[in-house]
């Protein structure tokens, strides 16, 4: 390692961990054109149910707050487009009955409890190279944390107009964690990116929830309504979800950025091909324990059991009414 700088040293030992990609940044206050852009955004309401994304919105737009003295902000990214690809997105017929899709990242294991221990080493790594005065906190998306606009600044990648952080080689289909700290580390510089003349995911997008001028409305989201909403889903949208029963990839599906993005590397992160359909009969008829013992350790887990059986509800209807159609 003689005369290699330690910033290089870091991202050289996060790729052996297994992270795709990594990039610096300084741990300031986000932009104020992004702090406005969120702020305005929460005002209106786009947010939905998600309370959460209110709470703590000071950390949020700024890192230090997270960690007294933070200097810096190491950002990872996990490539998650699979090898199997096409059993997630693919619509068979299952000979148990009527089955439901599920979003491509929740056919892995949950995402947090796979970073976390890699940002932990890499933690342990830094503090090993620099001294034991050194501090961290680790931010897998949970966190209070505006994450694609500290990884776009980082230099990995821009934000979509499916309002995804977009890799320019890995695509749309990555995790991001963080690694607040207080060593002071030279930062990278953003990397220029665009979609202009593309509009795939807007045409795509089964609800309207992206516009052509810039807005995206949770409300209207699928995959907000079949995770994160936990009400009664009105029928005009409830009819858009198709056989969806958890998340939605459209967006990230018609990507031309993913078209072109290599397969994941990472082997170690768990893939799980028989959760890309799910048979709605057997989610009806589950209870609350069975629940619990198919999905921990999944982020399917998220939604819980009431809504996971809500979502297979809407799903039976809507093919039922395709078949008499």
């Amino acid at each position: 390692m003689a005369g290699m700088s330690l910033e290089q040293e870091i991202k050289d030992r996060a790729l052996e961990l297994g992270c795709d990609a990594v990039g610096i940044t300084d741990a300031t206050p986000i932009a104020e054109a992004d702090i406005e852009r969120l702020r305005t955004w929460l005002d209106a309401g786009a947010a939905g149910e998600m309370a959460y994304l209110r709470r703590n919105f000071d950390k949020r737009i700024h890192p230090a707050a997270l960690l007294e003295g933070a200097q810096s902000v190491v950002v990872i990214a996990l490539n998650y487009k699979p090898a199997e690809e096409p059993a997630c997105t693919a619509h068979p017929t299952s000979a148990d009955g009527p089955s439901g899709t599920v979003a491509t990242y929740a056919c892995y294991e949950d995402y947090h409890d796979f970073m976390r221990p890699l940002l932990h080493e890499l933690a342990d790594f830094i503090r090993a190279r620099t001294d034991n005065a050194q501090r961290f906190k680790v931010c897998v998306d949970s966190v209070p944390l505006a994450e694609r606009a500290l990884a776009v600044r980082a230099g990995l990648g821009f934000i979509g107009k499916n309002h995804m952080l977009i890799h320019l080689k890995l695509g749309p289909q990555v995790f991001l964690g963080e690694l607040v700290t207080t060593a002071k580390l030279h930062p990278d510089d953003p990397t220029p990116g665009t979609c202009v003349g593309c509009d795939r995911c807007l045409r795509a997008c089964p609800t309207g929830a992206l516009s052509a001028d810039g807005q995206f409305d949770a409300r209207r989201c699928l995959s907000y309504l079949t995770i994160e909403y936990q009400g009664a889903v009105p029928s005009e949208l409830a009819a858009t979800v198709g056989d969806r029963i958890f998340g939605c990839d459209e967006c990230v599906r018609v990507c031309p950025y993913r078209q072109t993005a290599p397969e994941r590397a990472n082997r170690r992160f768990r893939f799980h091909p028989e959760r890309a359909r799910l048979d709605l009969s057997r989610i009806l008829a589950m209870d609350l324990e069975g629940f619990a013992t198919e999905f921990t350790g999944s982020p399917i887990a998220r939604t819980g059991h009431e809504t996971l059986q809500r979502n297979a509800r809407i799903c039976l209807a809507n093919t039922q009414r395709d078949r008499k159609s």
